[in-house]
């Protein structure tokens, strides 16, 4: 089920607020609806595949029973390692088996048909990846190393545990939320109404960002991408529309997780900091996807050393974070090319430091180079292979040989209702609407600007086809 679906919409969300608030408000109320967010969203979540309940319950009870073998009265040290390396390997192992078996069992079969040892060395499965896998094995594996660092006091029952695991709103794509960020709030929350309010809205604007600006935008990426190739110019409009698309995709997806936290009593952190208006690549990863980055920062990137360990122990960490992140993406080489391009220009930029080029040019011109260089990211992010990549690189840059049905898609593509379609989307992200800002003082205005964007949004879900959201493959 997607967020972005009449069933959700009409169905699932009003049947689940309702019976929400029908239940008691007292402390033994609060756990009782902490149980009925789990059951819902255990509906939600194996709406299609009840199987990948299943999967997500097996995750509960490892980390939950991690937790309880390290707080154990009296436990030794030698136990709290073993229980925190079986949470490592049952999570890391799950999330390794589903997302990356295919790919490393391809791999291993092509070395083995060029060193003449057969095809077929591996057996290929059909593995159907679980939605949001990448995201709760994060989310349960963090809880498992703060008990163990000592940084939060252990769940005491299995009912605020399951919720904070499963919980709807943030379970597909994110933000990953840790659970000291949320523990008291499983234990005592407020719902006020203007915070549902505010939740609705935050919703609505992020619902508007998906359908009508991350959608539009991913109709002119989409053409340009499958085009075998394309012109120069279509090349550039192409990647521009991803630019946005992936954007509002991922972003509206956010708020809307947000809107809904905020709907049942729940506050989740900011995942996005206007990303676009970084002045470097360093400043984009303080803006973009902020609790992925901050999740590898913290459980990854200081662990390795950080910078603390000298220049050259900085870079490799550096490297081994970004190439993670880019793995943590998805099995293709594409996203661990992706990964490595991020780590070199986190690593450049922190040779250079004061002396880099951003530096000697004015605010914006560092801004527009950096969005260069994070489209160029995207090209990686968005084709299906690196040879796809690279001869998407060449069309940018003009190595391409256009053929007349590249140059009927590119009289298409700027089209008016394309052009302007682009033009909105650019207006959005350098003069964004900050959902957060935007509902502090909401008033009978905003509320009716709200729901006619609503509506409109709405009527153009029913005019297009399936569409989920980007991140839900991983």
């Amino acid at each position: 089920m997607v967020f972005s679906s009449h069933i959700f919409l009409f169905y699932f969300l009003p049947l689940t607020l309702l019976v929400y608030y029908l239940l008691p408000f007292s402390w033994r109320g609060l756990h009782l609806r902490n149980s009925f967010l789990t059951i819902a969203s255990y509906v939600f979540y194996g709406w299609n595949e009840p199987w990948f309940v299943v999967l997500m319950f097996v995750s509960t009870l490892l980390d939950f029973a991690a937790g309880k073998m390290i707080s154990m009265k009296g436990a030794s040290q030698r136990l709290k390692n073993s229980a925190l390396l079986m949470s490592c390997i049952g999570n890391l192992g799950m999330l390794a088996f589903f997302k990356y078996y295919m790919f490393a069992a391809g791999g291993i079969n092509r070395i083995a048909e060029i060193l003449g040892a057969g095809s077929g060395l591996v057996p290929v499965l059909s593995i159907t990846l679980p939605a949001g896998i990448s995201f709760y094995t994060f989310q349960t594996l963090s809880y498992t190393i703060d008990v163990w660092r000592g940084n939060v006091e252990p769940v005491k029952n299995m009912s605020s545990f399951s919720c904070f695991v499963a919980l709807f709103p943030q379970l597909i794509a994110g933000p990953i939320v840790r659970y000291v960020d949320i523990a008291a709030q499983l234990e005592k929350r407020e719902h006020r109404y203007e915070t549902f309010v505010s939740g609705v809205t935050i919703f609505i604007l992020g619902f508007a960002k998906k359908i009508l600006l991350a959608n539009s935008a991913g109709n002119i990426a989409d053409a340009v991408f499958e085009a075998a190739s394309p012109t120069m110019a279509t090349a550039w409009w192409g990647i521009i529309a991803y630019h946005f698309q992936i954007y509002f995709d991922f972003c509206g997806y956010s708020d809307m997780a947000v809107g809904l936290g905020r709907m049942f009593g729940f506050e989740f952190v900011k995942n996005f900091n206007s990303p676009y208006h970084s002045i470097n690549i360093t400043d984009f990863w303080k803006r973009w996807h902020i609790s992925l980055s901050t999740w590898i920062r913290d459980y990854l990137y200081i662990p390795l050393g950080g910078n603390r360990r000298g220049t050259s122990r900085t870079y490799l960490n550096l490297f081994i974070a970004m190439f993670l992140c880019g793995v943590w993406h998805g099995a293709n080489l594409t996203f661990i090319v992706w990964g490595l391009f991020q780590a070199f220009f986190l690593i450049v930029e922190r040779i250079m430091g004061k002396r880099s080029l951003y530096s000697r040019l004015p605010g914006f011109a560092s801004v527009i180079i950096t969005n260069i260089i994070v489209m160029f990211g995207w090209v990686l992010f968005r084709s299906p292979d690196l040879g796809s990549a690279l001869q998407y690189w060449g069309a940018m840059v003009g190595f391409s040989s256009p053929d007349s049905a590249s140059l009927i898609l590119e009289n298409r593509l700027f089209d008016l209702n394309y052009i302007i379609a682009v033009f909105t989307c650019a207006v959005f992200v350098w003069q964004p609407v900050q959902a957060y800002l935007w509902v502090k003082e909401l008033s009978p205005v905003k509320y009716a600007l709200a729901g006619a964007v609503f509506i409109i949004a709405v009527a153009a879900m029913f005019t297009q086809s399936f569409n989920p959201f980007l991140y839900f493959q991983f």
